[in-house]
């Protein structure tokens, strides 16, 4: 079958929102992977797009510059007129195209490098022991909002210089953004969300422009003022990028890792009695059920073979790294959780120029929760039915609303 035939013809509709593909994709990915890993989809929308399910090929195209993140945007070369809400989703580190986003990136890569993070330890270890010294004699917690949420955000929070306080507002306007993704019926939710941010930081960032500190977001203030590096609208992306982007990834790591441990009770055990493999264990729960299900859409800005079809110009791509790491082509045993794994060369933080640039931050972050959880208490079990627990919906982030544990 010739490529440009299969293009018409794959072109299955998809449900991203039903409740069974939510709590479990995996066997619907892996159904999708052997039966076409390059699979052009009908989304709810009516919108045609393409799926990539495969590892070779999902990491072709992450590193692919002909595939890029805001393609339907990327002719407005001026910015200035849209509204900020507006602007901060088109001029984001996630969304802006190769040459913004090096830009924008050399701004603030300095703070998230592995040797800037590791700093942090101390102050990471401090958080830890106090959120779990706080629960300890109660026997019981909900790990997400005790433990998983309040660790991540207040880091970051720190770093940026955004009052702690406000914590919550954060999580309530993440989860409404997150959520919408590929959902048009949340859209009103998000657009509200994300102008309560933008007038948040607006008033956050004025205040810090007359009181200026040491931090992240005093420093990008300083760039933003001698012109031309960065816009006004830039500094409020990525301002709001950090703050979403630097407590999610690590929320989900630590919820789907302490999940992976209780299903799989004989790696938690090794864990505990060898807790010089939290490295590998966080690499293995990266790969095995990852805090980030699909990567940021891309677009196609020509005619590409990606295997034996042609993905066409302006067409819409996903990556599913869930997938790509359950590819049996690149894993041994690939639904398999072993902590031990040694070959593990996972998608979770994609790759090319779009690379996490928290992965340091988020490694470091789950390594120390997960080990002085474990640390103290190693009999921690789940409250509950696993089937009784909620997964948040949308695309982007995996990962779920509350695990009750008792210990």
């Amino acid at each position: 079958m010739s490529a440009n035939h299969q293009n018409q013809t794959n072109t299955l509709k998809i449900d991203f929102q039903n409740e069974e593909f939510i709590r479990n994709p995996f066997p619907i990915y892996k159904n999708i992977r052997e039966y076409d890993p390059v699979f052009r989809f009908l989304m709810p929308n009516g919108q045609y797009a393409w799926i990539i399910t495969s590892f070779k090929e999902a990491s072709k195209i992450l590193n692919d510059s002909r595939f890029v993140t805001n393609y339907p945007v990327q002719h407005e070369v001026d910015d200035s007129n849209l509204p900020p809400h507006r602007a901060i989703i088109s001029r984001n580190l996630l969304s802006v195209n190769p040459s913004d986003h090096r830009r924008l990136r050399r701004l603030v890569q300095k703070a998230f490098t592995p040797r800037m993070i590791e700093r942090l330890r101390g102050r990471i270890e401090e958080i830890t022991d106090e959120l779990l010294e706080k629960v300890q004699h109660k026997g019981e917690m909900n790990l997400i909002e005790d433990f998983a949420f309040p660790l991540p955000i207040r880091v970051i929070c720190e770093m940026l210089g955004v009052p702690v306080k406000d914590q919550f507002k954060f999580q309530e306007w993440s989860n409404h953004l997150m959520e919408s993704v590929n959902n048009p019926t949340l859209s009103q939710q998000a657009e509200e969300a994300t102008i309560a941010f933008v007038d948040y930081l607006q008033k956050l960032i004025e205040e810090r422009r007359s009181h200026q500190q040491e931090d992240l977001i005093s420093d990008l203030i300083k760039v933003e003022e001698e012109g031309d590096v960065l816009s006004e609208h830039e500094l409020y992306a990525l301002v709001f990028v950090l703050i979403i982007a630097g407590h999610e990834t690590t929320v989900n790591l630590i919820g789907n890792g302490v999940l992976a441990l209780l299903e799989f009770p004989e790696q938690m055990e090794k864990l505990i009695n060898h807790p010089e493999l939290i490295h590998s264990a966080i690499e293995e729960i990266l790969r095995y059920n990852g805090p980030a299900e699909v990567s940021n859409v891309r677009w196609a800005i020509e005619d590409v073979p990606i295997g034996e079809k042609i993905i066409k110009k302006d067409e819409m791509v996903f990556i599913a790294l869930s997938s790509a790491n359950r590819d049996s082509n690149e894993f041994i045993n690939p639904d398999k959780f072993d902590i031990t794994r040694e070959v593990n060369n996972h998608l979770a933080f994609g790759k090319g120029v779009h690379f996490c640039l928290g992965a340091p931050l988020a490694r470091l972050e789950g390594e120390i929760a997960i080990s002085e959880l474990l640390r103290r208490m190693p009999n921690l079990r789940l409250k509950g039915d696993e089937d009784t627990l909620e997964w948040r919906h949308g695309m982007i982030i995996r990962g779920v609303k509350e695990i009750p544990i008792v210990f």
